[in-house]
């Protein structure tokens, strides 16, 4: 929050810094006069400056604790999930948040090596567990152990999907939100609430009477989520997977 602070003091009064979650937006906008707005925008990547920490323990580059907690005030750590919870629930987080197809063989070897206390410990058992011959080759062995479990810590989806909705009833008519989602999961909550949001009717197709009530609150801007050019990914690599999908208020 301080960094933001300094980072948009050039704005003057017109800007107004306020920490919360995506799912207090509702709250926030509202005690602060931005309800009901023009623009909503969301950026649902981690902080640069959280990931190069060591100390916050988001990254498997540097040795640091297992930690992962976007709020530092947060009950739930990484390091609660790995030596706490049991291997099957251990192996659900890996496959539904991670998209890990090894998720059982990591969270056994996870298990097998408690405790486990930094995040070098954590990248060691994913080495361990999954086959050499496996490891893929676009990205870290142990970035998808790393994704899921860190959302699992922060919520993430929960809170996007709540702020989408949050979002909703904050905006006025003609008013648009914009999203910017780094990885599938992200990209498709929205994808799927922009399309539910924007139909007239939610029944499945083969009601032949709608009953739902179900009225669309969204016109769909962005039929396609716009992806960085190269010149944008060459300047900041760290964007080349952002995908931004945008929605009109009806």
């Amino acid at each position: 929050m301080q960094a933001a602070t300094r980072t948009l003091a050039s704005f003057g009064d017109s800007v107004t810094v306020v920490f919360g979650r995506f799912s207090e937006l509702a709250a926030i906008a509202s005690d602060n006069a931005f309800s009901p707005a023009d623009l909503i925008l969301f950026d649902f990547g981690l902080s640069s400056t959280q990931i190069d920490d060591p100390a916050r323990g988001f990254s498997f580059r540097a040795e640091g604790p297992l930690d992962m907690r976007m709020e530092p005030g947060s009950r739930l750590t990484a390091a609660n999930v790995v030596n706490d919870y049991e291997a099957g629930e251990i192996e659900r987080i890996l496959r539904e948040y991670g998209e890990e197809r090894w998720a059982r063989r990591v969270a056994q070897f996870i298990v097998a090596r408690r405790p486990l206390r930094t995040t070098r410990d954590l990248a060691q058992a994913v080495e361990a567990a999954i086959p050499r011959r496996a490891w893929p080759r676009d990205i870290n062995v142990a970035t998808r152990t790393f994704q899921g479990i860190r959302i699992a810590v922060n919520d993430e989806l929960g809170e996007i999907e709540a702020g989408l909705r949050a979002a909703l009833s904050t905006l006025k008519p003609g008013g648009r939100m914009a999203t910017i989602s780094f990885h599938s999961l992200e990209d498709r909550l929205v994808k799927s609430f922009f399309n539910v949001e924007s139909k007239d009717c939610i029944c499945p197709p083969q009601q032949p009477v709608c009953t739902c009530g179900h009225r669309a609150t969204l016109r769909i801007v962005t039929r396609h989520p716009v992806r960085p050019t190269e010149t944008e990914a060459a300047a900041n690599p760290r964007a080349r997977s952002a995908r931004l999908r945008v929605a009109e208020k009806i």
